[in-house]
């Protein structure tokens, strides 16, 4: 058996050997092979030397980027079309705000309105840390070129001549423009008197024509100014003389536009005049200030015979027993007898003022139909305003204020009638006092001239405190309180005066009295109550120190702002 078995083992073998060497030479190829049971994974492989290309972009995959960029670009589309709505709302918004404030003629078109809504915002704008008289004035520029373009603004413009008229060393004259309305003519006024307010500001300043930038004057660099102003830290680099030229018109440009434009009211003309008159007072022509105050006065009493005129040709005092003098006449004068106090003529300008005072105080008392228009009035009409906006008839209010566009305000008075002595005037009289007190404090007689002060600060004063916030007469608002700083400030520079003229004398006073004690019993003191006692100016200094912080928080609570949602529902 044993025999058996191992003839079987000899025999066997090599077969199995050479089998089994087949299938392995089979398996080093087929790994497969090996085991159908054995589990195959990716890194359980060796990996192949060479890279297998794979296909990326498969149709599910095109069809996930194309659905992306679909999204993306309509949520592009989505957002830039919220914050062009969101900019067309506020722009709207802020133009309805400015029509409000600024209004501008409906019949001019929407640029010439637009343009001239921000020219007359730009003094007034909070956002701007100066004002810029550049931008103003080149918007002020722009509108008096459309309205002055007879394709755009200007149809049934009129040349004064044919041809027109050209004035030497200012330009072309105005036109003839009674074919307009009152209300185009009141803007083609307005815009006038905006571009000359522009050219005054800009009178020292160049434009540099490489880079059309403006400069001041004094910054040039050039041999007509050896010594020029730096440039602030961080501004473009100073212009060089040969680059230079004026950067706005001059302002008698626009003074004198108005002045020979044909069609414009008296009262215009007069605060052209008047304007003007200022302007060469501050270039210091004071002459050529004489003849155009000259000029403005004539243009206040050209409505009024001569033999009618309530003051002297001569002295410009106005007489007592003439006819009451208009607004005009009022004004002129006023500003005539401050030019001649300006110029050292105080025998001539305290006798004119007097007299303007005088004819003031004289001025009827507003009438009771006028009281009754007022907002402070008790009318049965005032007395019906619901006390909450949330009414029905408020609601519907606010709606058509909203809806409608507002109108243009009416023509302001001419000026040719006497005024009332409301209070306005009343602020007017004030101011009367601060000149009156100057010219005299600046004389011999300080005393009556801080009398005079006082008194216009007092009478300013009074009127600031009936003018409450829902006062709607902004003119008389405004004259009161700018009546009342400037008299408060001449107050102070008065009484400081006389308080340290006080104190030198007292000094004086007290070394020469010391020097005289000379006995032993100066030791013990003189037997003079010694104490520190204000004097008499020194106690008028702290009282208008204390004036003038109350003054000032009456100023304060004149200004309060309204809420601007409950300005809404306002009726």
């Amino acid at each position: 058996m044993q025999r058996r078995i191992l003839f079987r083992r000899l025999f066997l073998l090599p077969s199995l050997k050479s089998g089994s060497l087949t299938l392995t030479r089979v398996l080093t190829r087929y790994a497969w092979l090996a085991s159908q049971a054995r589990l195959q994974l990716p890194f359980l492989s060796t990996p192949l030397a060479r890279n297998h290309q794979f296909r990326y972009l498969t149709t599910d995959r095109k069809r996930w980027l194309a659905y992306e960029v679909y999204l993306g670009f309509k949520y592009t589309v989505y957002i830039w079309a919220i914050v062009g709505c969101l900019v067309i709302v506020y722009g709207s918004v802020q133009q309805e705000w400015l029509e409000r404030k600024y209004p501008t003629p409906h019949e001019w078109g929407f640029i010439t309105r637009l343009r001239f809504r921000i020219a007359k915002w730009g003094p007034d704008r909070t956002d701007w840390v100066e004002t810029d008289w550049v931008v103003i004035g080149e918007y002020a520029k722009n509108v008096i070129e459309r309205l002055e373009d007879k394709k755009i603004e200007g149809a049934g413009l009129e040349d004064l001549t044919e041809g027109g008229i050209w004035i030497d060393g200012i330009g072309k004259s105005g036109y003839d423009i009674t074919a307009k309305s009152e209300p185009w003519r009141r803007g083609y006024h307005e815009a006038l008197m905006l571009g000359a307010k522009a050219a005054e500001q800009l009178d020292d300043h160049v434009v540099d024509t490489t880079r059309h930038l403006v400069f001041p004057a004094s910054t040039i660099i050039g041999p007509s100014n050896p010594n020029p102003r730096p440039i602030p830290f961080g501004a473009e680099k100073a212009p060089l003389e040969e680059n230079c030229e004026r950067a706005y018109e001059e302002p008698e440009t626009f003074y004198m536009r108005i002045l020979t434009t044909r069609g414009f009211s008296s009262r215009q003309k007069m605060d052209a005049a008047l304007a003007y008159a200022s302007w060469l007072d501050f270039k210091n022509v004071p002459e050529a200030a004489m003849r155009m105050y000259g000029w403005a006065l004539s243009l206040a009493s050209e409505n009024v015979p001569a033999p009618d005129r309530p003051y002297n040709p001569e002295s410009y005092v106005l007489s007592d027993t003439a006819r009451a003098p208009s607004t005009n006449i009022l004004d002129a004068l006023t500003a005539l007898a401050a030019h001649k106090a300006r110029n050292e003529d105080t025998s001539t300008a305290l006798p004119i003022l007097i007299s303007i005072l005088r004819a003031r105080r004289s001025l009827p008392e507003p009438s009771a139909t006028v009281a009754s228009t007022s907002p402070l009035s008790d009318s049965p009409e005032a007395s019906k305003l619901p006390d909450s906006p949330w009414t029905i008839g408020n609601i519907l209010h606010t709606v058509k204020r909203l809806a409608a566009p507002p109108a243009y305000p009416a023509a302001p008075p001419s000026g040719e009638t006497p005024p009332t002595r409301d209070a306005k005037e009343r602020c007017e009289e004030a101011a009367l006092n601060l000149y009156i007190g100057e010219i005299i404090y600046a004389g011999k007689a300080r005393e009556d001239g801080l009398a005079w002060t006082r008194e216009g600060v007092d009478l300013a004063e009074e009127q600031l405190h009936k003018l409450t916030p829902q006062h709607t007469d902004a003119a008389a608002k405004q004259t009161c309180k700018e009546c009342l700083s400037s008299g408060l400030s001449n107050w102070a520079k008065m009484a400081a005066r006389l308080a340290r003229e006080e104190r030198e004398k007292e000094a004086q006073s007290n070394n020469t009295s010391a020097s005289n004690i000379s006995t032993w019993f100066s030791l013990w003191g003189s037997g003079r109550d010694e104490r520190d006692t204000p004097g008499r100016w020194a106690a008028e200094e702290a009282v208008v120190k204390e004036r003038t912080r109350r003054a000032q928080e009456v100023l304060d609570d004149l200004e309060a702002p309204n809420t601007p949602f409950s300005s809404f529902f306002s009726v």
